[in-house]
């Protein structure tokens, strides 16, 4: 089916009331028919065979169906959700990494994303290497016996790069088959890419973000084969994060998974009409957007991308004091961290969601002290553009 049908209706399944919306299940516990039944779930939920119910720390049934539709949306056998975007992330590399292993990730990172990788896994003996992954041959290089995982986003936050999820999964797996690609694909959604379909191993959402689409939700879910996400489901996310996800939280994502289609494509026009018309601005040094023909990545954003989705950034051709003053008097786009909600978000990430990384790890990620991120929302385009317009105008009045 079309992903605007299976956006509706793929994993849902009749309940005794005839409920079209799907129930919401806040239930901590089950109760069994007999001990050797609860034994038969416990296999069950280790396995991932089978839809029985042991205890909400592995599984609830609005969750499921949650989990269900976003298998589908992704191209995957199976997924499994987590409380945080950083939940699923950090679920990942506690189920598949051991001390010894080898990460290779590339530099244009998530701020939290790099933080855990270079703060919390060295810790425990993993040994993490940043490298940019537009470069396979420095891939290639850097690939060893010892390497268990590759991680990256794409496009990537904040800087819009894009990787090319094929070329580098191919590069990786004929290394070694066994070494996991993981991909971030929170910028994208299912809707605009599907890296498993590339060659991915694991795919990580924030779904806190487009899954979502009304900032009202926290969540994180990970998408891949079977056995990993059974393997992940009861080793990384009952046994050692417990990074899950509250039913009343599935239910709040499977409502806007509903519009994604819908959201998305206005996210996109809206993102191309107003990155075209910041590229014609006398005060915008520069506009980081795949959609853009003289983006670096166009050409692979295009083979692997549906559309470009709603996300840019840009460096202004402004001093700082202006650059703070045009931010500051923005009225429709609202000063905040996060993404993919229906409004309008800027950010600045060198000083928001990426002031952890020290000065050199910022410019190893391309992510320039004038450097603005903007989640572009649905509203009116040109209302959209009228707010910018005199945002630029109330910059050039300071002095």
């Amino acid at each position: 089916m079309d992903p605007r049908t299976q956006a509706i209706h793929a994993g849902t399944e009749p309940n005794e009331h005839g409920a079209v919306a799907e129930p919401i299940y806040r239930t901590s516990t089950y109760s069994f028919d007999s001990i050797a039944d609860s034994q038969e779930r416990a296999e069950q939920m280790r396995t991932g065979h089978g839809s029985a119910y042991f205890y909400s720390r592995l599984g609830n049934p609005t969750n499921s169906a949650l989990e269900r539709r976003l298998a589908v949306l992704e191209h995957a056998e199976a997924a499994v959700v987590t409380g945080a975007g950083m939940g699923a992330i950090s679920s990942v590399m506690w189920t598949f990494l051991k001390s010894g292993d080898h990460l290779i990730a590339d530099t244009a990172l998530y701020g939290e994303t790099h933080g855990l990788f270079a703060d919390f896994l060295t810790k425990f003996g993993v040994e993490v290497e940043f490298i940019d992954l537009t470069d396979l041959s420095a891939l290639a290089a850097a690939l060893r016996p010892q390497t268990a995982m590759v991680y990256l986003e794409s496009p990537c936050n904040p800087t819009m790069k894009i990787n090319d999820i094929a070329g580098i999964a191919e590069e990786v797996h004929a290394h070694d088959p066994a070494t996991r690609v993981v991909v971030d694909n929170t910028f994208a959604s299912p809707y605009l890419q599907n890296p498993l379909l590339l060659g991915a191993d694991l795919v990580v959402h924030s779904m806190t973000k487009y899954l979502g689409g009304h900032s009202d939700v926290v969540a994180g879910c990970v998408c891949g084969g079977v056995e990993d996400i059974a393997w992940l489901r009861y080793t990384g996310i009952a046994r050692a994060t417990g990074a899950v996800l509250a039913a009343d939280s599935a239910y709040l994502a499977l409502r806007g998974i509903a519009t994604l289609p819908v959201r998305m494509e206005a996210h996109c026009d809206n993102a191309e009409r107003i990155a075209a018309w910041l590229v014609a601005s006398p005060h915008v040094a520069a506009v980081h957007y795949p959609g853009l023909a003289t983006h670096p990545g166009h050409e692979i954003a295009a083979r692997q991308m549906r559309r470009f989705g709603g996300m840019l950034a840009v460096d202004l051709n402004l001093g700082q004091e202006q650059t703070m003053a045009f931010v500051d008097a923005l009225r429709l786009a609202r000063i905040a961290v996060s993404l993919g909600g229906v409004e309008t978000l800027v950010e600045h990430p060198a000083g928001m969601t990426h002031q952890s990384l020290a000065p050199e790890q910022l410019a190893a990620a391309g992510i320039a002290p004038s450097l603005l991120r903007f989640s572009i929302g649905i509203e009116d385009v040109d209302d959209l553009i009228a707010d910018l317009e005199q945002a630029f105008a109330a910059a050039l009045r300071t002095a």
